[in-house]
């Protein structure tokens, strides 16, 4: 997908259609993959015929089918976005699990791709060293793939293997920060077409090298893992990477859970659905705590959200994912979210938020 998820979020047009599935990595299944979408694509088209002009909805109809063909189900995740209007024909995909639906609304639905973002742990391992650098795409254990051109970046012009030249500490020292310098520029050109966090891979002296002339510390992980491993498999690279990366996420979400039982102490917790709305819109929520899983249609009456059945989400004028709406809103004010476990918010039927005073 060439489009951010800010770019994404900031579109609006009157028939912005997602469509959400379930897809298969290995063969056989992912060859019923194209088959399922076509079903999908069946439901955007009974919906479009009901409430937008024949000869629009044709259009979209043929630029969904057009994007839906040019999709190679054998590169296929855990599951796929499309995102269709009259000026955008775009897809992605995801190595998470979803729920199959079709939202059109005003807006795309992007919360499967926020959920990617903070519910799991989308990231790169920047394999270091003096020699060579490569660059991995990981979610959780498992790896996405291996950025290719012009990764892996080998050290012909910055590296000396001359004994004299190597002899003086701080030449060899300038022309390893020259080296990792120049990977770093591709590092961050990469991460402006999906700004995914970076693990690193590599001895201490690297790791500490590389972060000395790193343009963007801030979106480096804090922990990195103290191995050479830069001729390892991927498989490997990832599964020890991982082992480090999911402790430093456990300890992450723990400090999250703590927050919110800190809030609801300060009284400064709202669970109120029509509360959070109205404090989103004043700018006043920190934090959205929504469980995972959780879908909820609703209508909007004289400024007042209003749940309605699941039977009703296809219906005009209908939100298909309420949830999803106030997720957008708040990151447009520079709050966040978190996903939590079925169960865990219980007492808040769901749903609730952290006010920033």
């Amino acid at each position: 997908m060439n489009l951010t998820l800010k770019e994404l979020k900031n579109i609006h047009s009157e028939n912005c259609i997602t469509i959400i599935m379930t897809t298969h990595r290995t063969k056989p299944d992912y060859l019923n993959d194209p088959l399922r979408l076509k079903n999908l694509i069946k439901e955007v088209e009974t919906r479009l015929m009901a409430d937008t002009d024949k000869k629009n909805a044709a259009k979209l109809l043929e630029r969904v089918n057009k994007l839906a063909d040019s999709i190679d189900h054998s590169q296929n995740l855990e599951s796929l976005m499309l995102f269709v209007n009259e000026d955008v024909a775009e897809y992605t995909r995801l190595p998470i699990k979803v729920e199959d639906r079709v939202v059109i609304d005003e807006t795309f639905a992007t919360r499967d791709l926020i959920r990617s973002m903070h519910l799991e742990t989308h990231y790169y391992i920047l394999v270091l060293s003096q020699e060579k650098i490569r660059l991995i795409e990981a979610m959780n254990n498992k790896a996405i793939k291996e950025v290719g051109k012009p990764f892996p970046i080998e050290n012909t012009q910055f590296f000396s293997k001359n004994r004299a030249a190597n002899a003086i500490a701080s030449k060899q020292t300038n022309l390893i920060a020259e080296f990792f310098n120049q990977a770093d520029k591709d590092v961050n050109a990469q991460r402006k077409s999906n700004p995914l966090p970076v693990f690193i891979c590599a001895l201490e002296e690297n790791h500490n090298e590389y972060l000395k002339i790193a343009d963007l510390k801030d979106s480096i992980f804090d922990v990195f893992l103290d191995k050479n491993k830069i001729n390892d498999p991927v498989h490997s690279i990832v599964e020890d990477s991982w082992a480090v990366v999911k402790n430093y996420v456990i300890e992450k979400n723990n400090n999250r859970k703590e927050e919110l039982k800190k809030a609801v102490g300060e009284n400064k917790f709202l669970s109120d659905t029509n509360e959070i709305w109205r404090a989103i819109s004043e700018g006043k929520i920190q934090t959205l705590f929504i469980e995972q899983g959780r879908f909820q249609p609703a209508v909007m009456n004289n400024g007042e959200i209003e749940y309605v059945s699941d039977d009703r989400r296809n219906d005009t004028g209908v939100i298909d994912d309420i949830y999803d709406e106030m997720i957008e809103a708040n990151m447009d004010f520079g709050g966040d979210v978190v996903f939590l476990p079925k169960g865990e918010l219980d007492k808040f039927n769901g749903f609730g938020a952290i006010t920033r005073y």
